[in-house]
């Protein structure tokens, strides 16, 4: 081999691209890097749709979750504390000095005293630890314990005149299970498309107004057919009207729209059988004809519900 040929040869190696082999190399590094892009984008939008639709589901599962438990506890009435008889009593006496009358009214019905001398009265005023009752049928001596049994017809307000309604929900009793009692509204605003909770003592002086750390759940629409947010099953014992199944529909949709729709998400949600226990018990109660265990509502709990 000639040194001509070995110096042509030795130039051709050291050759670069051409222009036509160099745009083809752009064009399938372009095509590649669309398609990585591309997959990337979809993964994201498809993670905004899924967060969007969790934090839905999450936001209206709590709020069922709670009316739920809430419901069910609606009626229950007791007492912050134990509570006993300071003085003794004698047969056929009105007043009895208590330890504490917290959290007690005006109708309430207590148990003083256990076992075969217990007996129920009720109470028809309260001044400080002194309570004035119906007439004792039985002697009772100092630190015996007085109770509250029972529950109240109306710890989920029927509907009529302040109470319950389509879109207002009003229970009372101790919802909490601490021992004090408070009164509960939820308001399923459509207008603003809120869920609220409204909570007070059940004898506060006035009714709080409604704020916006009070909202449970945004976005909240109309349910479909015109089904009411709050559906009440109601029976009847003794010319008393009980709410024994509260039945909540909820339809919300999704904060954002959908990334690739463009359109909003929505559910549905429906509890069709929530039943307050404590007013169902004394439903069943005063139908025996046992009247000494259903609780009337307290006059403060009436001045709330307007």
């Amino acid at each position: 081999m000639t040194l001509h040929s070995l110096q042509r040869r030795a130039a051709s190696g050291n050759e670069g691209f051409t222009l036509i082999e160099l745009m083809v190399a752009l064009l399938v590094l372009t095509i590649v890097s669309g398609t990585v892009l591309k997959g990337v984008m979809d993964m994201s939008a498809l993670h905004n749709t899924i967060m969007n639709r969790t934090d839905m589901h999450s936001g209206v599962r709590n709020a069922t979750q709670l009316l739920s438990q809430e419901v069910g506890q609606a009626g229950r009435i007791a007492l912050p504390a134990a509570v006993t008889l300071t003085a003794p009593t004698v047969v056929g006496a009105t007043l009895a000095t208590v330890s504490s009358a917290t959290d007690m009214f005006v109708g309430e019905r207590l148990l003083l005293d256990t076992g075969a001398n217990s007996e129920t009265v009720t109470v028809t005023a309260i001044a400080a630890n002194v309570l004035t009752t119906t007439a004792m049928d039985s002697a009772h001596a100092a630190g015996v314990p007085i109770s509250v049994t029972g529950g109240f017809a109306a710890g989920v307000v029927p509907a009529g005149g302040n109470g319950s309604t389509a879109t207002k929900l009003k229970i009372f009793g101790d919802i909490d299970g601490n021992g004090r009692m408070v009164y509960v509204e939820y308001w399923c605003d459509i207008a603003s498309g809120r869920l609220y909770r409204n909570s007070m003592p059940f004898n506060a002086g006035a009714k709080q107004a409604y704020t916006v750390d009070m909202v449970l759940i945004d976005n909240i629409l109309a349910n479909p057919g015109g089904t009411p947010c709050f559906t009440y099953q109601t029976q009847s014992a003794g010319g008393v009207t009980y709410v024994i199944d509260v039945a909540i529909t909820l339809t919300v949709r999704t904060q954002n729209r959908d990334a690739n729709t463009r359109d909003f998400q929505t559910e549905s949600k429906a509890l069709l059988n929530v039943s307050p226990r404590n007013v169902f018990n004394v439903w069943q109660m005063a139908g025996l004809g046992n009247s000494n265990r259903v609780q009337p509502m307290p006059a403060s709990v009436a001045a709330l519900l307007p």
